[in-house]
């Protein structure tokens, strides 16, 4: 048989019946030729395979990655959430849902989790333990069906916590001091030795093989006011390497504002927020006298004859009054899809905490896309002016912001 000429028969737009017309000829006895036209009707049948009908069940999976992180605030989570949007690291991800301590990401190929991990070992310190499930097994082709689950954890340290490191981990770092701040967490945790401005770099190996507890978090500070300060002189200050030339060694006497009037006695201690404090300021520090601390290394610390503990340790300057900064902000931070087991309050003053360090720090809002806030921006103009004026708060400028793509 053959086909001499085809043609579509017209149908509407939208209708799932493709009609098409075929003429055919065929060579009989003595040369004779017949000839026949008929219409063929095709259906269009809708129809999902068995992975992508998996994928939209949103409960079916074949990996997991449970990143965790046991502490009492989620400022690390919260730095992580925006490098895994910058860098499109969850792309490939079934579901995302949120627990205790941390979030688990599901996939549906065990290649594309592995990659997740990877991407996580360079940006946060941590480690992770791979671990498998068999689901079923065809004893006649030898094939298997396994789940598998990777068990991420990152070094327990958040930005503003305080710490007294082991003598050990202390001399591998340099012989920095044992009582330490946490500047920063990025692939490495950053600390600061507020009374002579020595820095380090802590990497998650170095935790994993001396670990220890934190003195206080961010939660636990107390705040006061500036009464005096004095700076250092380079000739008086210690000459230490690596020293930070971003800080001032400061001398100042504090008083807690919740006391201001009512006693004269002042504190005094070393800070490394020289170049930010002035007199009459506030400042956000943790009472080391007052507080009943069980940790070994502090105690050890203690005990030891070269041991200077400080009443005070100085953290972070406080500009006041958050409720009216929030309102000044005139950008915003995009956010992970990720089903909330409950939406506390809580986490959500994290986050405007989260967002206050950000303004605070230039060199952690490099690695963050900050998008303006287009409400935000045309209602700028209805804040009081005084209020303004009075705020010396940091800010981020309209040329570290990004414009979102709007589709109208």
């Amino acid at each position: 048989v053959n086909l001499v000429n085809a043609s579509f028969i017209w149908t509407e737009p939208h209708s799932k019946r493709l009609k098409v017309k075929l003429d055919i000829q065929k060579e009989v006895f003595g040369g004779a030729v017949l000839e026949q036209s008929f219409v063929v009707e095709y259906v269009v049948n809708n129809f999902t395979c068995d992975d992508c009908h998996r994928r939209e069940a949103k409960d079916f999976w074949r990996a997991v990655v449970q990143v965790r992180q046991k502490t009492q605030h989620k400022k690390t989570f919260f730095y992580l959430e925006q490098l895994l949007i910058k860098h499109k690291a969850t792309a490939k991800c079934v579901n995302i849902k949120a627990s205790h301590e941390g979030v688990d990401f599901f996939f549906d190929k065990k290649d594309d989790a592995r990659k997740l991990v990877d991407f996580l070992q360079t940006v946060v310190p941590c480690r992770y333990v791979p671990s498998q499930q068999l689901i079923s097994h065809d004893c006649h082709n030898n094939t298997y069906n396994y789940k598998h689950a990777f068990s991420v954890e990152i070094v327990p340290i958040c930005k503003d916590d305080i710490m007294c490191l082991p003598s050990a981990l202390a001399a591998s770092l340099g012989n920095i001091g044992p009582l330490c701040i946490c500047l920063r967490v990025t692939n490495y945790v950053y600390l600061i030795d507020p009374c002579t401005l020595k820095v380090a770099e802590l990497s998650g190996q170095n935790y994993w093989r001396y670990p220890f507890r934190i003195l206080a978090n961010c939660k636990q500070l107390t705040e006061y006011t500036v009464m005096n300060i004095e700076f250092v002189a380079d000739c008086e200050a210690p000459h230490v390497f690596p020293r930070s030339d971003k800080h001032v060694l400061a001398d100042v006497w504090l008083v807690k504002s919740s006391e201001l009037g009512i006693t004269e006695e002042q504190v005094h201690t070393k800070t490394h927020l020289g170049h930010l404090l002035n007199v009459g300021d506030s400042v956000l520090a943790f009472d080391l006298a007052n507080a009943n601390l069980n940790e070994e290394n502090f105690e050890k610390y203690e005990r030891s004859s070269k041991a200077h503990v400080p009443d005070v340790i100085v953290v972070k300057k406080f500009y006041g009054d958050k409720v009216a900064r929030n309102r000044r902000r005139q950008w915003k931070l995009h956010r992970l899809q990720i089903d909330e087991m409950s939406q506390t309050s809580s986490a959500d003053r994290e986050f405007i905490d989260f967002m206050e360090d950000l303004e605070e720090d230039p060199i952690s809002r490099q690695n963050v896309n900050i998008y303006k806030d287009r409400e935000r921006l045309q209602s700028y103009m209805a804040v009081d002016v005084d209020e303004l004026e009075n705020e010396n708060a940091p800010a981020i400028t309209l040329q570290e912001m990004l414009d979102e793509l709007v589709i109208d």
